[in-house]
């Protein structure tokens, strides 16, 4: 075997992700898996998701693959460090790829990776197997868009590679390397319906402070119109799947696509629901009518927070007004609206939170999930705030998710601010239903939670 692909998502092992359910495979490692098959390479796939550490490590056993390929996210990392050092114990020269490494790559290197790629796989995995059969591990000055020790064990960063420019001429996901069956099957058990995953384009052209661009930078491209209407078929065709979730970052980013994509779906008769994210300032009512008659049933927004000030550090480049309203328009046309929000970037102060909160109600979508902003290194707000990052533990025992900032609140302060704005946000919902007995209990604990939130603040600043 030319090349073992991996990742590190072991899904029962996260006890969060088990109460979630909602598994979907990197769809990743199964391009670059399909393209270097069409290339002529013989690659396997481990596909971690509902599998043990000890079936990888029977894995390199059995096929003792000469390059193992591993896929690295937040999420993954401490996966992959052991997953890193089982195939480098079975001989394997291992290369790294994925948003996590690549401004990592010094420490990756130096607990055992040999390569860590930089943006695209396909290329530079097919091009890494021949030079590294040829040259070794050390000798790979030539290639680009990757970082590598050379035979004095000096790091070496190459110039970047080119993005593929022409996306269809890459072949489907190899999904049929993985179990995909299983994954339709875990949803329909979980949520009543089956999902599969597709992407439509790479890359986003945005700039928010926050967002990590370290594999498709801020490029985009996307397929086309047909070439996802023939991928959607061979789904429907051959998984059966009740549902489709669109993993772009900006579904409808480029109307002029989107309305041919909806057309030529159309057109052939393929109509699943499906649920995508996109941002306010890519919806109209256009849009958003074309989206509910092609199937979509929830569409996520990345609104982050409700208070201008802060959208505008973010570099958002939206406003709350057209949140709320995009939200009121796909709630019209029979579309619920999920939200992303975001607590604790810096410079924010609690009237922001307030000020968010009073966004929720007004905008009222039917979910919102919230995060507090952490400084992902390569990003814009990490370089904002680099001289105040914080790292209370060894890089290998924690992730970016654990970093917090100097001068910042606890996160005691942020759960609680975020059980303020979860009963705030529901007490609303209560009392716009007429729930005016239940919703008074659901203020007076609201009440509590916010002053247990003010005593907290005091404590941290006066500790500070």
């Amino acid at each position: 075997m030319d090349l073992l692909l991996a990742h590190g998502y072991y899904l029962h092992e996260d006890p969060h992700e088990l109460a979630v359910m909602k598994p979907y495979p990197p769809l990743g490692i199964l391009y670059i898996s399909a393209y270097l098959k069409s290339r002529g390479f013989s690659v396997g796939v481990f596909d971690s998701t509902f599998r043990k550490p000890v079936d990888f490590d029977a894995m390199l056993a059995a096929e003792r693959p000469t390059v193992v390929g591993l896929y690295c996210n937040l999420m993954t990392k401490f996966n992959i460090l052991a997953m890193m050092a089982a195939a480098k114990q079975a001989g394997a020269r291992v290369v790294l790829c994925g948003p996590e490494p690549p401004y990592y790559a010094e420490e990756y290197l130096a607990r055992g990776a040999d390569v860590v790629v930089i943006g695209e796989g396909e290329k530079a995995m097919e091009e890494l197997i021949a030079q590294m059969a040829a040259r070794g591990p050390n000798d790979l000055g030539h290639v680009s868009g990757i970082v590598f020790r050379d035979g004095a064990g000096k790091f070496v960063r190459t110039p970047p590679r080119p993005m593929i420019k022409d996306l269809d001429a890459l072949p489907f996901p190899d999904r049929e390397a993985i179990d995909l069956p299983e994954y339709v099957r875990v949803w329909r058990e979980h949520h009543g319906r089956g999902s599969v995953s597709l992407i439509c384009a790479r890359g986003c052209p945005y700039h928010c402070d926050w967002c990590s661009h370290s594999v498709y930078g801020e490029t985009h491209r996307r397929h086309s119109p047909a070439r996802m209407a023939d991928e959607v078929q061979t789904i429907v065709e051959r998984y059966r799947p009740d549902q489709l979730w669109y993993a772009d970052d900006v579904f409808t980013i480029k109307h002029s696509w989107f309305f041919d994509y909806a057309a030529e779906l159309e057109r052939r008769n393929l109509r699943l629901p499906f649920e995508c994210i996109s941002r306010a300032d890519r919806l109209n009512e256009r849009v958003v009518e074309t989206l509910s008659k092609m199937g979509c049933y929830r569409l996520w927004i990345g609104s982050e927070s409700g208070s201008q000030r802060v959208l505008e550090a973010m570099r958002r480049e939206v406003s709350v007004e057209a949140v709320q309203a995009m939200t009121h328009l796909c709630r019209r046309h029979g579309i619920e609206v999920g939200m992303f929000i975001m607590l604790g970037y810096d410079g924010e102060e609690e009237s922001d939170i307030a000020a968010t909160v009073d966004h929720l109600k007004r905008a009222n979508p039917d979910v919102f999930l919230t995060t507090v902003a952490y400084p992902i290194k390569g990003t814009g707000y990490y370089k904002k705030v680099e001289g105040k990052v914080l790292a209370r533990s060894n890089w290998e025992l924690r992730t970016d998710r654990d970093l917090t900032v100097a001068g910042r609140h606890s996160r005691r302060y942020y759960e609680s601010a975020i059980r303020w704005m979860v009963g705030e946000v529901n007490l609303h919902k209560q009392l716009s239903n007429g729930r005016k007995d239940v919703g008074q209990i659901a203020k007076s604990a609201a009440n509590a939670v916010r002053g247990r939130m003010g005593m907290i603040m005091t404590r941290d600043e006066l500790e500070r």
